[in-house]
């Protein structure tokens, strides 16, 4: 089998190393140099949006799949299976259709307007009385998003982030936690199972609009677990994702889910699946773009955290690891990029413990140690 990857980042060398471990070759489309995934995939460097460079390459693979929602998989030559699904990129990869998807299955989501002018934006804020805009295409990791409770914050983000079709405007949540639900599905169903696993849930912490450290068993009460696996493969079966795909939950007051947003791939909060379950997303990623059985999602250890390696400095990367090794029970994984830069992902820490403050403590005194 030769599984393609659109993308050459760090998604797509943990998802090649694990493919790998399967025997499975790989074939990276990146539009420019990247080192993450060099060592382990065939990588051809190229316009991807050139039909002349995607065709050719496409038609090598068995399937393709992306490491992110924004790669052009609806250009892949019909006939090439493209996992998650052409369909369900174009949906989630424009936060507005994203909405409007769940909306129509009657998934619970915050409430939120899709603003076309700048006056309606304005009457979402006074509707709403806090709100959070988002750039329809093309956020992450807290770039794209704004937080207004002011008029002039709506004019502000307005300006900054809105396209032509205008952008989102959510009802701010005053949520009591942030989780994470990772589902891998296949296309098919046979006679060993079925077509979906879910990952148990991921309890989560941001700094600065990103992720700062997830960690596992989430420490909530079963009913709100039980509900948030549910939201999470009910969301994966309404967008029709094939493969894996992590959705991003809000815990209100009383315990209510509420679906903040969908990642059509392996996604950071689920990184501590390499070491701390059975199957890691990554290997499920491969089987399930493959239509193969899927493994067991389930942790193997009393508990984890995985803490993020961000880059603190511009220049060139040449790591000390030593200090970091040191630490009982934690797991460096770094990216292969040779350039670093202030806040951008080098890499992670995962600690596994008996508990998850254990894990923490070791995860996030790792991730302090590593130097880059």
């Amino acid at each position: 089998m030769v599984l393609g990857i659109l993308g050459g980042g760090q998604l797509g060398r943990m998802t090649a190393f694990a493919a790998a471990r399967l025997g499975v070759d790989v074939r990276v489309l990146a539009p420019s140099a990247s080192g993450p995934t060099a060592p382990l995939a065939h990588v051809t460097v190229g316009d991807w949006e050139d039909a002349s460079v995607l065709g050719p390459w496409a038609e090598a693979c068995d399937v393709v799949t992306v490491e992110s929602e924004w790669a052009p998989a609806d250009r892949v030559p019909a006939g090439v299976p493209v996992r998650p699904g052409v369909e369900a990129l174009v949906a989630i990869r424009h936060k507005g259709r994203q909405r409007a998807r769940l909306a129509e299955h009657g998934l619970p989501q915050p409430a939120h307007v899709w603003a076309a002018t700048r006056g309606e934006a304005l009457a979402a804020l006074e509707r709403f009385g806090a709100v959070v805009c988002k750039r329809f295409e093309g956020s992450y990791d807290g770039y794209g998003n704004a937080t207004c409770r002011t008029e002039a914050d709506v004019q502000a983000a307005w300006d900054d982030l809105s396209a032509e079709d205008g952008l989102l405007v959510e009802a701010f949540v005053p949520f009591e936690a942030e989780a994470a639900v990772t589902v891998a599905r296949r296309p098919t169903v046979d006679g060993r199972g079925g077509a979906a696993v879910v990952y148990p849930v991921v309890r989560s912490e941001h700094r600065d609009h990103r992720l700062w450290a997830a960690w596992a068993p989430a420490g909530f009460p079963e009913s709100v677990e039980a509900e948030a696996r549910r939201v999470a493969l009910a969301t994966v079966e309404a967008l029709d994702v094939v493969g894996v795909a992590t959705v991003e939950v809000f815990v209100a007051e009383g315990g209510a889910v509420l679906v903040n947003e969908v990642a059509p791939r392996p996604h950071n909060t689920a990184h501590l699946t390499i070491d701390a379950s059975h199957t890691s997303q990554f290997e499920n990623h491969v089987r399930a773009v493959l239509d193969w059985p899927l493994g067991d999602p389930g942790l193997r250890v009393p508990a984890a955290c995985v803490v993020n390696v961000l880059g603190e400095r511009e220049g060139g990367v040449a790591p000390g690891l030593s200090d970091a090794l040191a630490v009982d029970g934690a797991s460096v994984h770094l990216y292969g990029k040779t350039e670093v830069r202030p806040a951008r992902k080098m890499g992670h820490v995962t600690a596994t413990a008996p508990t998850v403050e254990a894990a923490r403590e070791r995860a996030e005194a790792a991730a302090e140690a590593v130097r880059l």
